[in-house]
């Protein structure tokens, strides 16, 4: 049977939930469409809100020939025969790749050409940042949408019309009690959602022709069959989540389980990798400084070496990181200083601070009681550097933790009363 995200999945921008800031009226996309008109793009969001459908949506509203092509099966051979037969509609064909991350250079090279010469007009696909996975030549060429996870009100909308088409397809009664657990579940994923749903009504239809969807049942029911429910990755975050809180929590047998979770499921290395190297910095940071070192030559060794090979660099990598000390006082400084910046704007840059390459600038002030640090005993002297209005900001707070702890007594005797560490 046709699944429930599947029947109904809609075909008219005006049935399509969600992304308001890409298609509502007025927004981007949406003037593109309507004036018939649209450039190759990439579409970049998590699983289930809404990529393929904007693709599809977008060949029906223009009217023009529509070829798909997943990354996961497809080469640079299928590629190329798109490209011959799209070249007989003279600029007139969309070619939709899902997972344009998985692509390698070779097969995105062989894109170029006809997305430059207009043959294509290219929408891809994808749950990885653009930035590292397609090519900068083919990204050059491409707009970049972000879209976001739908939103409360979007996942009821959703959830309801789930209901009234399960209701007319099983002929049921079917009373939504309570909407939190399903909400919860789904994670922003709409097809995660119409799954959860779909999974729970057939399990409480078979006794009894009127259903009640309450939190508690909901739960009880989907825990028990989500994993094997989730056949195309859904799964995908939960289970990253799982093993960075893992890592975090200094837990290297739980980090190493979750790992085999994910090479048993064949999840792109690079993406293990690269989150782990966001990880050392962002939970790790001072309190070890080499964590940085060794999650950045993990990521650079995965590409040399492949599967499964890969897989020890990553437990060893996995590994390590949970057993580091952990600080996240350098996460926590640049987090408190961008707040600061949106609260205050752009504050003066001090006079003493600023560059005085011409004379003018010298004579107004620029550069005066500026002291050269490498002047002084130590390499230090107490000046102001912040500008005048949060002078004395603490933003650095160090870790507890023994190399963070020295950092603390360095930067006390240094700085004495300015930032009271």
């Amino acid at each position: 049977m046709t699944p429930l995200a599947e029947i109904l999945r809609p075909g008219k921008l005006e049935e399509y939930i969600g992304q308001e800031h890409l298609v509502g009226k007025g927004a981007i996309l949406y003037q593109s469409i309507n004036s018939g008109s649209i450039p190759s793009m990439i579409l970049w969001g998590p699983p289930g809100v809404g990529k393929t459908t904007l693709a599809h949506i977008i060949s029906q509203s223009l009217d023009k020939e529509f070829y798909t092509l997943s990354a996961v099966s497809s080469g640079v051979k299928d590629v190329r025969a798109v490209i011959s037969q799209a070249a007989m509609f003279r600029g007139n064909a969309i070619l939709f790749i899902d997972e344009i991350h998985r692509f390698s250079k070779s097969q995105q090279d062989s894109l170029l050409n006809a997305v430059e010469k207009g043959i294509i007009t290219l929408i891809g696909a994808t749950t990885e940042n653009p930035s590292f996975e397609v090519i900068s030549p083919l990204l050059s060429r491409c707009q970049v949408y972000i879209l976001k996870p739908l939103d409360k009100e979007n996942l009821i909308d959703l959830l309801n019309k789930g209901i009234e088409k399960l209701t007319e397809i099983h002929e049921l009664e079917i009373v939504l009690k309570e909407n939190e657990a399903l909400i919860q579940i789904s994670g922003g994923d709409a097809r995660k959602l119409l799954n959860a749903l779909e999974l729970y009504i057939y399990q409480k239809k078979v006794n009894s022709n009127k259903i009640i969807i309450d939190n508690k049942s909901v739960k009880e029911i989907i825990q028990e069959n989500l994993a094997i429910y989730d056949k195309k990755g859904e799964m995908h975050y939960d289970v990253i989540s799982a093993f960075i809180k893992s890592i975090r929590g200094s837990d290297p047998n739980a980090a190493v389980y979750w790992l085999a979770r994910m090479v048993e499921a064949g999840e792109d290395p690079k993406f293990i990798a690269r989150r782990m190297l966001i990880l050392a910095s962002e939970d790790i940071g001072n309190a070890n400084p080499n964590a940085l070192l060794l999650a950045n030559t993990c990521f650079d060794a995965i590409a040399k070496i492949g599967w499964p090979e890969g897989r020890i660099i990553l437990s060893q990598t996995a590994v390590y990181l949970a057993n580091s000390p952990k600080s996240n006082s350098t996460y926590l400084a640049i987090k408190k200083a961008q707040a600061i910046v949106q609260q205050s704007g752009n504050l003066a840059v001090p006079l003493h601070l600023r560059n005085a390459p011409t004379k003018l600038m010298k004579e107004i002030g620029y550069g005066d009681n500026y002291k050269y640090a490498h002047d002084h005993e130590g390499n230090f002297v107490d000046i102001e550097f912040l500008p005048e209005g949060i002078s004395g900001t603490k933003f650095f707070e160090p870790g507890n933790n023994p190399r963070e702890n020295k950092e603390k007594e360095i930067l006390r005797k240094k700085w004495k009363d300015r930032y009271k560490y």
